[in-house]
């Protein structure tokens, strides 16, 4: 009797480690070859390697932005302005470069700007004491608004082509916007984990009391926070400011749906203090191969949007529930 009951017992913390690597990254790379069989079922022109590498290069500005996006909710804040930021960030790029011919100080414009609209959303919230979505709400508008003006509602065009590189030239048969993005990973990845800055901002997430009875700075890294998002969101936009040579007013519209998605279906939670970037990845590399292979299937963009969503929610609720 009582080996029948041992017996049982491990039968179920089997099956709860199980679950749990199934909610993890696990499940996600699970998610992710099973879309890979079945696009490359569907198309034959999916799984080549000129196509995924070009996925990477889709999905690129998404995960950039989507990093910075994981340290905000880690703290437990959301930033809804990331894709009026990148349009505005581009701008401001497009505007100093023509004027000045400088590429390096064009750049470096651009990713103060994004610094910040990250300072402004972050000590709105932490000393202003308004709730994040709120604050970024606003800056959405304001930021969107402000390129919209600043531009007339016309794009900049005719930047140099050199310009062009960082967001469509290639380092032999790999992109380098895709290689820019595997940077900002690794980068991320050692921050998050293999520095105390990361436990710092789990920490916060996870208890903003107890970490500020721990001598942790919880202001200084909320806002810090707001500022790696806004610094990302800029090299977002000036990679897709490089990548179409041409500044849009417009660009980055709806950005902040996907990357929300990204970190969302990354494993993250929106009450902060759990969420990975390599969760962040994968969650990015499933929304990408969703959009590139029903781009090849022939699948409507109208239609596209729901099947999607559809796809996003079941992962989800399948790595969620008990």
């Amino acid at each position: 009797m009582d080996k029948k009951i041992e017996t049982g017992e491990r039968k179920t913390v089997n099956w709860v480690k199980i679950k749990r690597l199934l909610k993890g990254e696990l499940g996600l790379i699970l998610i992710l070859v099973a879309l890979l069989a079945v696009f490359s079922f569907l198309s034959p022109y999916f799984f080549t390697s000129k196509n995924l590498l070009n996925i990477t290069r889709q999905v690129s500005i998404t995960l950039i932005v989507a990093i910075g996006m994981t340290f905000v909710i880690l703290t437990g804040e959301i930033d809804l302005s990331v894709g009026s930021a990148a349009a505005l960030v581009g701008v401001t790029t497009a505007v100093v470069l023509k004027a000045s011919g400088q590429l390096e100080l064009a750049m470096i414009s651009g990713l103060l700007m994004g610094a910040g609209i990250g300072i402004v959303n972050g000590l709105l919230t932490v000393y202003g004491r308004v709730q994040s979505f709120i604050v970024t709400l606003a800056m959405l508008g304001v930021a969107r608004g402000a390129a919209l003006v600043w531009t007339g509602g016309k794009p900049i065009s005719k930047l140099p082509a050199d310009f062009g590189t960082m967001g469509a030239g290639y380092l032999g048969v790999v992109p380098v916007s895709s290689i820019i993005a595997a940077g900002i990973f690794v980068l991320a990845f050692f921050v998050l984990n293999r520095t105390k800055h990361g436990v710092y901002m789990k920490s916060i997430g996870a208890n903003r009391e107890a970490a500020r009875l721990s001598a942790i700075p919880v202001k200084r890294y909320r806002v810090l926070a707001f500022v790696i998002s806004g610094v990302m969101s800029g090299l977002g936009g000036i990679l897709i400011t490089s990548r179409l040579l041409s500044a849009q007013p417009t660009a980055g519209e709806g950005l902040e749906l996907n990357v929300i998605a990204a970190v969302i279906l990354g494993g993250a939670s929106l009450s902060g203090g759990i969420g990975t970037v390599l969760g962040t990845l994968l969650g990015t590399m499933v929304i990408g191969v969703i959009d590139n292979g029903m781009n090849l299937v022939g699948v409507s963009s109208f239609f596209q949007q729901i099947v999607k969503g559809v796809i996003i929610l079941v992962a989800v609720l399948a790595k969620r529930s008990d």
